[in-house]
């Protein structure tokens, strides 16, 4: 309903939604102690039988994915419901109730051991999705999302056994070892004798399967700590985007690690990081409680340090056509040790299509920030703009101008070398709309958002091409962290850095919101 808009599909499905849900009210207390979940789950020590959050690297807790999803069912009939607009408001009425029952039930389980930690009753916060899935479905307590934001700092990373891992560090020429060690990439574990191992990072790098990739990197973008989503995608090592390129990957594997016999290695299941990478760090997605498509959310957010990224493009298709946005910093000195300390401008455009309209959010900022925005008095010729990006595109990647070096494997003399040859996969491109053949635009004379976005209100667009500027935009040096690749974010334990702990309209799932649902 979302993306197209199918009514038809919702009404012919209704009775089967209604149908599941009472199937589930009738047999899941039953069915989950059969399994061994006790109703207090004071013996419940985490992964049991049934879903979860398949090949992270963290044991999975199975409970909140079974009776998180019993809730997106009771969430899903209400929100079909409510989309189709029959008259008799039961289904509705039944699926709110019953989601906000089982919500509270999870909520008081994973609260009532005092730390919270939203974790259940005897766990150790080594388990997922707990804390990331709680807070972005909205199951966890308003007056408690921000104190268990912050305590989910500090989960830590550790070191990683695996055997195909082991193979490699053993194949591994003393230089290349030695590289992976100043890096911060191994360990010398020991109590295996000082062996070496490899690492997986919470907050450098990746630990989610199925689920939690996306509950993490969206928590953290919407909650005010897109730097830190940023640095766990831009990590390196292990367990990162860095270590699949490294080894020649060019679709995303089933797992984290490596694998020659068991897992896939071209497989859809982390793709959420895919989402992430346009909806938060390029800043346009389908809006949450839109209709067919017809709606953009542009939320844009930065890293502190120009470090990180410079700048970031996506386009959104939906059936109305293509809402587009693309930012840059501007601006920045001359010597890259000034990144993370420089006072920048930052130039952002968005499209919006035929039809279609936007909702402009800033990201979180300070108070020195100005915001203006102007449009287009008559549309450019994108589609020339865009046949010259493709092209300039293309010629860069034949060019080879993306990921620097490989893993290659000598088997005569039976070691792993790094290859330094130049791929074309993640080659950098700019987007369409900063294009040259863009630069006469003629523009409307700019307007001040500084208010509307200091009271904390969005900006609506109407179909066009928009440019907004932020001046006096300050950069700072990216959070460090304590103990390493493997350790934690204790800084933000300690402090609140997130601006919408005050956001009491958040706190809650909204009858209207596909995207939270679960």
């Amino acid at each position: 309903m979302q993306h197209y808009g199918d009514l038809d599909l919702l009404v012919s499905s209704l009775v089967k939604h209604l149908k599941w849900l009472q199937f589930l009210d009738a047999n899941f207390e039953q069915g989950m102690l059969e399994k061994g979940y006790d109703k207090e789950l004071n013996d419940y020590l985490g992964q049991k039988s049934g879903l979860g959050d398949w090949l992270g690297m963290r044991p999975r807790d199975t409970f909140i994915t079974h009776a998180g999803f019993y809730m997106a069912a009771a969430r899903s009939l209400a929100y079909i419901s409510h989309k189709v607009g029959i008259e008799a408001k039961g289904p509705e009425l039944k699926g709110l109730a019953t989601a906000k029952l089982i919500q509270d039930r999870i909520a008081y389980l994973y609260m009532k051991n005092g730390k919270d930690n939203f974790d259940f009753p005897r766990g150790k916060t080594r388990h997922s999705p707990g804390p990331e899935m709680g807070l972005f479905a909205r199951i966890v307590p308003g007056e408690k999302r921000c104190v268990v934001l912050q305590n989910w700092f500090q989960r830590e990373g550790s070191t990683w056994p695996g055997s195909e891992e082991k193979m490699f560090l053993d194949e591994l020429s003393d230089e290349d070892a030695q590289f992976f060690l100043e890096r911060g990439d191994l360990t010398r574990a020991n109590r295996n004798g000082g062996q070496l191992m490899m690492t997986w990072s919470m907050w450098q790098g990746f630990h989610e399967g199925i689920f939690s990739i996306r509950y993490s990197l969206r928590t953290l973008s919407e909650m005010g700590y897109h730097h830190i989503a940023l640095r766990k995608a831009t990590g390196i090592g292990m367990a990162t985007f860095e270590y699949l390129l490294g080894h020649n990957a060019t679709t995303m594997w089933e797992s984290w690690w490596r694998s020659e016999d068991l897992y896939s290695r071209n497989h859809p299941m982390l793709g959420a990081s895919a989402e992430w990478m346009s909806s938060s760090v390029a800043g346009v997605s389908v809006h949450p409680m839109t209709v067919g498509g017809r709606q953009a959310l542009f939320w844009p957010q930065f890293p502190k340090s120009a470090k990180t990224l410079k700048y970031a493009s996506a386009i959104q298709g939906t059936p109305r056509g293509d809402f587009a946005i693309a930012w840059r910093f501007e601006n920045l000195p001359h010597n890259r040790d000034d990144y993370d300390s420089a006072l920048v401008t930052v130039r952002i455009r968005v499209l919006v299509p035929p039809g279609g309209n936007g909702v402009v959010r800033p990201p979180p900022f300070h108070s020195e920030e100005t915001f203006t925005i102007k449009y287009a008095l008559s549309m450019p010729d994108l589609f020339g703009a865009k046949s010259a990006a493709d092209d300039e595109c293309m010629n860069r990647r034949e060019a080879r101008l993306g990921f620097p070096y490989s893993w290659e494997y000598d088997r005569i003399n039976r070691r792993w070398f790094r290859r330094h040859s130049s791929k074309s996969i993640g080659t950098p491109c700019q987007s369409l709309l900063f294009h040259k053949t863009l630069n006469d635009i003629s523009w409307s004379s700019s307007r001040d958002l500084t208010q509307t976005f200091t009271q904390g209100n969005d900006e609506h667009v109407s179909p066009g091409l928009y440019e907004l500027m932020i001046s006096n935009w300050q950069l700072e040096k990216e959070v460090e962290g304590t103990g390493g690749r493997t350790g934690n974010l204790f800084e933000y334990v300690k402090t609140n850095g997130s601006p919408y702990c005050n956001d009491e309209s958040s706190f809650e799932w909204n009858i209207n919101d596909a995207h939270h649902l679960i």
